[in-house]
Parts: C-alpha cells; sequence; structure tokens
C-alpha cells in the first residue's frame, strides 16, 4: 500500500500528539513529536546554561545534542531520548514549557531540528505534528492537517495534564503560559506558527477522541485508499 507524509499543526493543548499517535497507530505509520525535540533542545539549553541570546554559544551547543526517538516496548511508543538519557517525561515539566517557544523561534535552532525532521520523512509512512510541520518541514505532504480549539478547553486540558504531575500548578499559571506560548508561535520571525493553505482545518473543541479520529481516517482514505 502506498504510504504518504501526514502533518498535524496547530495551538498548544489543541491534541496535535494525542491524534498523531492515533493516526499512527491506525496506520501502521512512524510517529514523530517534533515538539518534543525542541523540548529536548530546550532541557539541554536549561541545564548546561546555555545563552541562547548568544548565536554562538547556541551553534556550539547544537553540536553537543544527540536527540532521537526509542521504542518502549512496553507501553508500545516511541519516547524522546536526549544524549542516550530517556528525558521523556522530564520534558514536559512547566520549567521546559515556559521557554520552549523562545528557544524554538532561534533560526539555528529550527534549521537544526527541521534537518533531522525532513531525514525521518525520506520514506514516508510518517505522521509528525508541530506548528510548521505542513508549511516548512513538509510543504509537500499529501495530507497536513490544522488543529484548533477553544481557548478554556485547551487550558482545560493543559491543566489536568501538569496537575497530575505537579498538583500545585495553578489553572491561572497555565493560562498565561499558553497566551505566552500562542504569541510567541504566531509572532516569531522563523517560521510562525499559521494554517497551511491546503490545510484541513479541524476544531477538536466539542469532539471526543475517537470522533476527531475517524475524520481524520476519512480524510486519509481520500489520499490513499487504508485496507
Amino acid at each position: 500500500m502506498k504510504k504518504i507524509i501526514v502533518t498535524i499543526d496547530g495551538w498548544s493543548s489543541t491534541g496535535k500528539s494525542t491524534l498523531a499517535k492515533q493516526l499512527a497507530k491506525a496506520l501502521d505509520y512512524i510517529y514523530v513529536d517534533s515538539g518534543a525535540m525542541y523540548r529536548a533542545i530546550t532541557l539541554y539549553f536549561l541545564r548546561n546554561h546555555v545563552d541562547w541570546t548568544d548565536k554562538k554559544e547556541v551553534r556550539k551547543a547544537l553540536k553537543a545534542i544527540n536527540i532521537e526517538f526509542q521504542n518502549n516496548s512496553k507501553t508500545q511508543t516511541s519516547e524522546m531520548y536526549l544524549n542516550g538519557e530517556n528525558v521523556e517525561y522530564v520534558i514536559r515539566d512547566l520549567v521546559v514549557a515556559e521557554k520552549v517557544s523562545e528557544i524554538a523561534a532561534i533560526k539555528e535552532v529550527r534549521e537544526f531540528a527541521v534537518a533531522q525532521q525532513q531525514k525521518m520523512g525520506e520514506d514516508k509512512g510518517i505522521i509528525m505534528d508541530g506548528r510548521d510541520i505542513g508549511t516548512v518541514v513538509f510543504p509537500h505532504a499529501e495530507l497536513k492537517i490544522f488543529m484548533e480549539a477553544d481557548s478554556s478547553v485547551r487550558v482545560e486540558r493543559r491543566f489536568k495534564e501538569l496537575f497530575e504531575k505537579n498538583p500545585n500548578i495553578t489553572i491561572e499559571e497555565v493560562k498565561a503560559n499558553l497566551e505566552m506560548r500562542d504569541y510567541i508561535d504566531s509572532h516569531r520571525e522563523i517560521s510562525p506558527l499559521k494554517k497551511a493553505k491546503d490545510s484541513i482545518l479541524l476544531n477538536n473543541t466539542n469532539l471526543t477522541q475517537k470522533e476527531q479520529l475517524q475524520k481524520a481516517m476519512e480524510w486519509v482514505q481520500k489520499k490513499v485508499p487504508v485496507t
């Protein structure tokens, strides 16, 4: 069966990763969480006190970074490794979330990540989610999905996710973080978040995970028959 590239872009906490994982499992495709790549880079910068306003220091740091996805046989999911260390859960902390949009906006960082992402997609059969996957990384992808949801719903989703790891987090902190990330993501000079002209809009404010998967599968089937 012919394989295609599926890109899923959109705002923070719209469920991009959830849908991407659902599709990857249903289609037996490789799922790549581009956001995890930027979070891993951010984690490295924070841990090593990298001055990301200094381009020379950024370039030096990037040369010392090795990021890869390794499959977890127990959960049947891919997890992010930074220089050999499993950082899948560490990169989800709020301290990383507060800086990731800022660091992901750096030209050198994006070029570093995009080059690796494009290499991953050479054989197709891949689903990648992020902010600029359909516009910059894979502009010729066969299927592009752009996700959105009401702000209040996004805040609630993110709060529930973070509260499990940090009961001291407040919904006000989560709301402020999302608003900041939205602004940075959509106003950055390099590869700003925007809907590709040929992408399909998916607003999942009132959709269940099952319903959004059904919609996405219908769109996939229009691009290539699924058996």
